[in-house]
């Protein structure tokens, strides 16, 4: 049998453009945070501290505990809490979520609920007769239809490579959907499903992937070996909430009217059902439990029911980590009169492992921006790198990203593809920052509705 084949579902990111950048915690051996490593910057201490939790998390020993993240706005709490997830696995579920989010559910529980049983992961192990190989021709078959004017998608023929072996394949109009879909080309690697006809798109093979960045987010992988059809031991990570969702749909299935639902409900009873499967499969060596991590940024803004809920689902064996960042120091819990550090219960606190951020500073900025800078492809002179440093320094770190792509585009307007400061500059005039719309609340006040 070859080599085992990891399949990873597309994680629920909402980070994936302001810190795709971040690869891990930027650890050394010994756990010491690195000054600048793998995208981050600073906050060492607070980077130490997630590395201890995420060696918690491998060992089992975080059962019962949760995470708070404090800090001032832009200090890295959500960079912090993206690169513990990184730390744990590529295959590891990252959910996030906002405190207002939860707050203006209409059914707080079931909002929680599902954010944590996405959370989740469920990495299974099963032998699949599938189709896998480097895409070295794809052909698209074109046919007519007597209920559309233009020809419509009839199939595909691609051809696949491993290092043994090749293989021309005809595909159906769904596999075809499919390939366009992922926007499959040659160079490509893949797999085929032969029982479903499901198609995976595993990267990019190395010497056909073109490596212009030092940061890409485009996977290069070794050419595959063996035979193009065979038989291989297929590792799947689902979550649980796709597991409820799978086992409702089948219930909706047999069902009279199931077939008018838009979506399958998934109850209490599909819910554990969906447990049940999942602690026979761990039983039988077939599947383990990925902890994965819920973010829940904005945490002050919950209100006391949603942590009385959160508290208890701590305890749960199914639960992930949970990972809350609020920038408030003493503040009123939502939904009582009383007073507590962070607007969160005291009893909740006592079982939460609290990091705290630090504002960044100059030289910590610089290369932040710089980091940003590469990965939005923002081509800056030393003059702007400086005047942009000094504006996130002055007026905030966010503001000073924000202004990359805008003083790109006046840049180029002028003919030229390097961003100097005359560009920062202008945009800074042009887009206010949370002091400067203060300023102009106050001075306007009487025209503004109230």
């Amino acid at each position: 049998m070859a080599s085992e084949i990891h399949v990873t579902p597309v994680r629920q990111l909402r980070w994936s453009s302001v810190h795709s950048h971040i690869k891990g915690l930027g650890l050394d051996k010994d756990g010491k945070a690195r000054k600048i490593a793998d995208g981050m910057v600073g906050q060492e201490e607070a980077r130490e501290a997630a590395g201890l939790i995420v060696e918690m998390v491998k060992e089992g020993r975080l059962g019962g505990k949760g995470v708070l993240i404090v800090g001032p706005s832009g200090t890295g709490k959500t960079a912090i809490a993206v690169a513990m997830a990184r730390e744990l696995g590529e295959d590891t579920p990252f959910v996030a979520v906002n405190g207002s989010e939860v707050l203006a559910a209409e059914n707080k529980a079931e909002f929680l609920m599902q954010a944590l049983r996405r959370a989740m992961g469920v990495r299974m192990r099963d032998v699949r007769e599938v189709i896998t190989g480097v895409v070295t021709d794809l052909k698209y078959i074109k046919r007519t239809s007597p209920f559309y004017p233009y020809p419509v998608l009839g199939g595909a023929k691609v051809t696949l490579e491993t290092k043994d072996d090749s293989g021309t394949f005809t595909v159906s109009p769904e596999v075809a959907q499919q390939l366009q879909a992922l926007s499959v080309r040659k160079g490509d690697v893949i797999m085929v499903d032969v029982e479903t006809g499901e198609v995976r798109r595993l990267g990019r093979v190395t010497e056909k992937a073109q490596r212009v960045f030092d940061i890409d987010v485009e996977e290069s992988i070794e050419m595959p070996s063996g035979k193009v059809r065979s038989r291989r031991e297929i590792v799947r990570t689902l979550t649980l909430h796709d597991i409820d969702a799978s086992l409702a749909a089948q219930r909706a299935a047999f069902t009279i009217f199931g077939f008018l639902r838009e979506e399958a409900a998934i109850t209490d009873d599909v819910r554990a059902r969906a447990d049940e499967l999942v602690k026979k499969l761990r039983e039988d060596g077939k599947a383990e439990l990925v902890p994965g991590i819920l973010f829940v940024d904005d945490a002050h803004m919950l209100d006391i029911e949603a942590y009385s809920y959160l508290t208890k689902a701590m305890e749960s064996e199914f639960a992930p980590i949970i990972v809350l960042a609020t920038n408030r120091g003493m503040t009123t819990i939502r939904g009582t009169d009383e007073q507590s550090p962070h607007g969160m219960p005291r009893d909740l606190l006592d079982r939460l492992l609290i990091i705290t951020t630090r504002p960044y500073t100059e030289d910590e900025i610089r290369e932040i921006i710089k980091i940003r800078a590469d990965e939005e492809e923002v081509l800056l002179s030393d003059d702007a790198l400086e005047t942009i440093t000094k504006i996130g320094e002055g007026r905030s770190l966010r503001y000073a990203v924000q202004l990359l792509q805008p003083a790109k585009i006046v840049a180029q307007r002028r003919g030229s593809e390097k961003v100097e400061a005359r560009d920062v500059e202008e945009v800074s005039k042009l887009f206010a920052d949370l002091r400067t719309s203060i300023e102009y609340v106050e001075k306007y006040k009487d025209y503004l509705l109230r």
